[in-house]
Parts: C-alpha cells; sequence; structure tokens
C-alpha cells in the first residue's frame, strides 16, 4: 500500500489496520529481545590456576584421602561380583518415532538412553548429551566398572544425529568408541566440547569438532548452544588431571529450552543460569555417584542436591540422569531416584514434573 492510499480509506479499516501492525510488534520485539538475551547472557569464563590448570570458581576440589579413595577404587576392581539388583529397568526403544519425528519442528521430546546419555529432539533438530554406548567406562575394556543396564535404543537405530555436547572428558562421559561411531555415521554431525578436549577427538578422526568456554554459545538451525560452568574437574590419565575444561550445556530456541548439567557438585552458579537463561522446559539432572561422601561431595550432587539445582535452573520440569547404569559408586543402585522423588515432594517440582525414567523411555515437553 502506498503510503498516502492509507487516508483514503475508512477510519473503520484504518484502526484495523493499526490493530493488526500492533498485534504483531510485541511478538516480534520479544523474540529478538529474547535471542539477543541469549546470545549476550555474560558468563565468567572458565578460571586458570597459577600452575595453568583450569579449575573451578571455589578452587581445587577435595576428593578425599587416600584411605577413601584407595578401598573405592578397589571395590569398582570388584564389579564383577556386584549384584545389579535395583538398577533401572530397560524399555528398548527401537528408534522408529524418534526418526519420524527428526525434521518435526512443533514436537520436542527427550529420551534417556542410560547414564548422562539424553537424546533430546527440539525444533526440528536431533542432539544428544555424553553419548556412550560402551560396556566399560575405561581405558581398558573389562577393568574398571561394568554397564548393569544395555543403551535404551540401539546406536545403530539412532535418527541423524545433528550434534553432539559432551560435558568433560571423564570415561563415562566423553566415550571414544561412541563418539567415532556417530561421526562416522555422518560427517555432518557437529559436536560440541569444552576447552582443551579438541585434540583428542581429532587424534581418533572426529574432525567437526568445535571447542567452547564458559559463556560461548553457537548457533544451529536457529538454535543457541551455550557452554556454561559448572563444578568438577577432568583427568583420563595420570599425567592430564584438569588440562581440559569441563561445562554444563544449554541449548535454547525459540520455544524450547533446554538444560544438561553434565557431571558436577552443588554450586551457586546454578541459580546464575537460572537468572541469566530460565526458565528452561526441562533440565537433566545428575542424581546418583555420592557415596562415598567424603570423596563424591565436591564434585557430584546427592538427590536433594539435584532437586535445589533444578529449582536454581528455573525447570519447569527435571529428567534424573546419571544414575544405575554403570557400577560408579556406593550407595545402592535403587536408592537415587528414591531420595530425588521425597526431596522433590517437598518442592515446586512434586509430581509429574520429577521425571524418572525407564532406560530408553522417550516423553514429550
Amino acid at each position: 500500500m502506498h503510503p498516502t492510499a492509507f487516508f483514503g480509506i475508512t477510519t473503520l479499516r484504518r484502526i484495523k489496520i493499526i490493530a493488526l501492525l500492533l498485534a504483531l510488534l510485541p511478538t516480534s520485539l520479544s523474540q529478538v529481545t529474547q535471542a539477543s538475551e541469549d546470545t549476550m547472557a555474560n558468563f565468567t569464563k572458565a578460571p586458570i590456576d597459577d600452575k595453568g590448570l583450569f579449575t573451578n570458581v571455589k578452587g581445587e576440589l577435595s576428593q578425599g584421602g587416600l584411605n577413601v579413595r584407595v578401598p573405592f577404587m578397589l571395590r569398582r576392581f570388584g564389579t564383577y561380583f556386584r549384584s545389579g539388583d535395583g538398577a533401572p529397568t530397560l524399555s528398548k526403544n527401537d528408534g522408529a518415532a524418534l526418526r519420524a519425528n527428526a525434521l518435526n519442528k512443533e514436537k520436542a521430546t527427550v529420551t534417556w538412553v542410560g547414564h548422562a546419555t539424553v537424546l533430546v529432539q527440539m525444533h526440528g533438530v536431533t542432539f544428544l548429551t555424553d553419548p556412550i554406548w560402551s560396556d566399560w567406562p575405561s581405558p581398558m575394556a573389562y577393568i574398571g566398572p561394568r554397564r548393569f543396564v544395555a543403551p535404551g535404543i540401539e546406536i545403530d537405530n539412532l535418527p541423524k544425529i545433528d550434534f553432539v555436547v559432551v560435558s568433560h572428558n571423564h570415561y563415562d562421559h566423553l566415550d571414544l568408541p561412541t563418539l567415532k561411531s556417530l561421526a562416522k555415521r555422518s560427517a555432518d554431525t557437529k559436536f560440541f566440547v569444552p576447552l582443551g578436549n579438541a585434540k583428542l577427538l581429532n587424534s581418533q578422526g572426529v574432525a567437526n569438532v568445535t571447542e567452547m568456554d564458559w559463556g560461548d554459545t553457537a548457533t544451529y538451525q536457529g538454535l543457541t548452544i551455550h557452554c556454561l560452568p559448572t563444578q568438577h574437574w577432568s583427568k583420563r590419565s595420570i599425567s592430564d588431571t584438569r588440562k581440559t575444561l569441563w561445562s554444563s550445556w544449554a541449548v535454547t530456541g525459540p520455544e524450547k529450552r533446554f538444560y544438561f548439567a553434565g557431571d558436577t557438585g552443588y554450586f551457586p552458579g546454578f541459580k546464575e543460569i537460572g537468572e541469566k537463561l530460565g526458565p528452561f522446559d526441562v533440565a537433566a539432572m545428575p542424581i546418583g555417584a555420592y557415596e562415598p561422601n567424603a570423596m563424591m561431595k565436591a564434585s557430584h550432587m546427592d538427590p536433594a542436591e539435584s532437586v535445589m539445582a533444578s529449582l536454581d535452573v528455573k525447570a519447569a520440569q527435571v529428567l534424573a540422569i546419571h544414575f544405575g547404569t554403570f557400577d560408579l559408586s556406593d550407595e545402592p543402585l535403587a536408592e537415587p531416584p528414591v531420595l530425588f522423588k521425597e526431596a522433590a515432594a517437598k518442592t515446586a517440582l512434586a509430581g509429574d514434573k520429577t521425571w524418572v525414567f525407564d532406560v530408553g523411555e522417550t516423553r514429550e515437553f
């Protein structure tokens, strides 16, 4: 319409046109503002100590004395004799619905594959967190903690994976055989890792890797991927302690927002994440690997702390992860989800806002 033509139409029609423009304006502005807030949210970069090693905001974490750690490691070598009673139920997922949903921009889903591996579909994009399909999260197969529950979906039955986020380099979170398999399935799959971890992936033929520091963002088909603080550490060998960074991750879109805590102790950074990027539709929170307390307290949350962290990040629903899949700690396998539900029952996350899945289960959000 030519500008002068506007004055030649009836008053009623003028009012309708103005009303339509005003109705469109707030939506457009809010979308631009949200996107701007997402990409401009400021987080302090990961601290580095006087030895040039990555550290936490509170400094180096206590992992207990040798009198705690040595018996703990010996118990992990006894994994062959530990019963799998109390481990999560496996509900095998054939992947058909997930493959059919891969390009659906309207239907968002989350699937617990096991441990900290979550398959998320939102806005027509499919991504994985800390994927591990191996049976032994260890430098050597058949030595160390074993897997009690098989992955909820076969790797060959997955939909096309658009990208992967990895929280840190411990063997139960950065599983090279799985990452190599995913890269082989599709050269287009992108891998987002904290600082210092790309070299390891590149050495194994995983080329499409982006390293990020806390507060860095990347974009993928309308989604914003946020590398965020957490309280943990890194180590894959005798000589590489804290040489690579650890992180949590958020993936935010026009309508849906997802948070992945990775592996972490409870720390004040959760509130900062909630204030700057929340609320989240779903937060995937670790609830296991908290005993012995003297060794685990600083770097792993117990179920009650996981509930507090979920409230801090302003999660509408919280998915329990990082429990019962591997023989990683001393608490009974069935204990974490029970305590998690009990703790949540006293909060705004009571009832159906607290999700404890079977391995392989999918739910819309």
